[in-house]
């Protein structure tokens, strides 16, 4: 929270479904690398816990953390008996600790007026402002570094003519080279960042094969609730019919969630509200996507919302490289990341 990019601020963790900050006692290199790492942000240069980024409201959830390097998700620590979830005696001045703006991050990535969430006009944030792409030299292999950071797939399309609307301020990067396995643009060869002649005409854009985008909806926390899915840009849930635990794994690893607990079908976390887009899905449990699944055509189905498929989540589980990275929808898919 609050920090120059996406890869500084102040560390919040979820609880009880209220945001809080961790006290900065022991707080370490160590407990800063699982953030770094956590978020797809390299290696923490420097953690401090005097507020530098301001500081925070609510409750201080955790304190006295300490655990090695090597754990990946906060969420364990409570598993493990070495950290519980408690309100502490730290004041607010040095509860929060920071990350400066000198970790070796990817450069924060979006896609910003497309037709969902993976698809639109490619920016990417350099000294705290957002830019465009040039699409001179923009091709598959430059666009399938984007949707597989975003966690959508491959490319099925990428243009260099303004596509999804062009876009305002600098346009940063231009003249990319990637050949297609990069795990993040600034690692393609490209001229330096505002270096170029492109207009606005030329902004690089992309459409990704998905994966059909998931939510958790009024849950006990980030890892459970009623499962909804988003299609033709209107959010709907998914009828209980045949939804195990298949199911519910492919959920809760998409959304980095760990395994499942419980997989219901009878709206346990409360009824949805308009279309039921999804039924008689039949997951083996080993697909990385809901829309790999078997199942009726969307909207193609008589359930009711009373039917609506519910999960929990173990939330012990967050591998590297497997986070959700496009800051334009943080709102929406953060809900189930446990940190911002």
């Amino acid at each position: 929270v609050n920090g120059n990019n996406m890869c500084t601020g102040r560390v919040e963790v979820l609880h009880n479904s209220t945001w809080g900050s961790v006290c900065g006692d022991h707080w370490g290199t160590e407990e800063a690398n699982v953030i770094c790492r956590l978020l797809n942000c390299g290696e923490a240069t420097s953690a401090t816990g005097n507020a530098t980024f301001g500081q925070g409201t609510g409750p201080v959830w955790l304190s006295d953390v300490s655990r090695n390097d090597t754990e990946w998700c906060p969420q364990a620590a409570n598993a493990v008996g070495k950290v519980s979830f408690r309100l502490t005696r730290c004041r607010t001045n040095s509860s929060l600790f920071t990350i400066p703006p000198s970790l070796p991050g990817p450069v924060p990535v979006r896609l910003v007026n497309g037709n969902n969430m993976c698809s639109g006009r490619v920016e990417v944030l350099h000294n705290s402002t957002w830019g465009s792409v040039c699409g001179d030299h923009w091709g598959t292999e430059e666009a399938n570094v984007v949707c597989r950071l975003l966690n959508c797939g491959k490319a099925t399309s990428a243009t260099g003519n303004a596509t999804f609307g062009q876009g305002t301020g600098p346009v940063w990067l231009s003249d990319m080279r990637c050949n297609g396995t990069e795990v993040a643009l600034d690692q393609c060869p490209a001229k330096p960042y505002g270096n170029n002649n492109c207009s606005h005409s030329q902004d690089a854009g992309v459409i990704c094969s998905g994966p059909v985008p998931v939510r958790m909806v009024d849950g006990n926390n980030m890892c459970s609730g009623r499962v909804e899915v988003l299609h033709n840009s209107i959010w709907g849930t998914v009828c209980g019919d045949h939804w195990g635990t298949e199911e519910a794994n492919v959920v809760c690893r998409l959304l980095n969630c760990g395994e499942a607990t419980s997989a219901t079908g009878n709206a346990t976390f409360g009824q949805g509200t308009g279309r039921v887009w999804l039924s008689d899905l039949r997951c083996s449990g080993s697909e990385a996507a809901l829309d790999q699944c078997p199942a009726k055509p969307y909207g193609n189905n008589t359930c009711h919302h009373r039917q609506d498929a519910s999960v929990t989540c173990s939330g012990k589980e967050i591998l590297p490289g497997e986070m959700f990275h496009n800051p334009g929808e943080w709102p929406q898919k953060y809900m189930t990341s446990g940190i911002s």
